[in-house]
């Protein structure tokens, strides 16, 4: 056997199993957390009535996009809010983020600084457009960004979780996150998939992955 075609069941057999572990652990995940989907719901809804969840469009793997789900933070006309705002505008194109985004609603900042709020993204992971682990999932708007790094980036399923969760997204430059993404998608493994879940528990809790 040539190492070319070691390699090549090497990569078989990891998506095999990382897909098993991925369907497994969403489907307790989504059946475990249920009541607590509910609740949420609830309380996004009588915060700010309107959709429960926001549909993000992002790139996903094979450069296909698709509908990355989150429950709502933001209120309903949050986009029309940023586009007639020049200088809010002008730091998201810049940072694709905000630092005190005006936007986020009461019970949003709580879901977001716990990370409640991509609890949706279980249904993501069952579906098989997003895994557990993975790189950070990105829009359309920040495909220019990641320029070279950007073919690397859809061979594999943006993830739930992964380096930049884990290293404090919120405190990283966005090189930095491009970064964390390609060290991921290099040494990917079961191990080191199984290493990052387990350091995600203590990220979140610590709060060092709060947008």
């Amino acid at each position: 056997m040539t190492r070319y075609e070691s390699n090549e069941k090497r990569n078989i057999w990891y998506e095999f199993v990382k897909r098993c572990v991925d369907i497994l652990f969403s489907l307790i995940a989504i059946l475990v957390l249920s009541p607590l989907f509910i609740v949420i719901a609830f309380l996004v809804w009588r915060n700010d009535k309107g959709s429960v969840i926001f549909r993000r469009r992002v790139i996903g793997r094979g450069g296909k996009e698709f509908d990355m789900f989150k429950f709502r933070s933001m209120v309903m006309n949050a986009e029309q809010i940023l586009d007639e705002n020049k200088e809010l505008l002008s730091e998201y194109k810049g940072k694709h983020k905000l630092e005190n985004d005006p936007r986020i609603t009461k019970i949003g900042s709580f879901l977001r600084t716990t990370s409640i709020d991509e609890l949706p993204q279980f249904f993501n992971v069952l579906f098989g457009t997003m895994s557990l682990v993975g790189p950070r999932p990105i829009h359309g708007d920040e495909a220019e960004t990641y320029g070279s790094n950007l073919s690397r980036f859809i061979t594999v399923k943006p993830g739930m979780t992964g380096l930049w969760q884990i290293y404090g997204r919120s405190n990283t430059t966005y090189e930095e996150r491009v970064k964390y993404d390609m060290a991921y998608i290099k040494h990917r493994s079961i191990w080191y998939d199984f290493w990052v879940l387990v350091m995600t528990v203590p990220a979140v809790i610590l709060k060092r992955g709060a947008i």
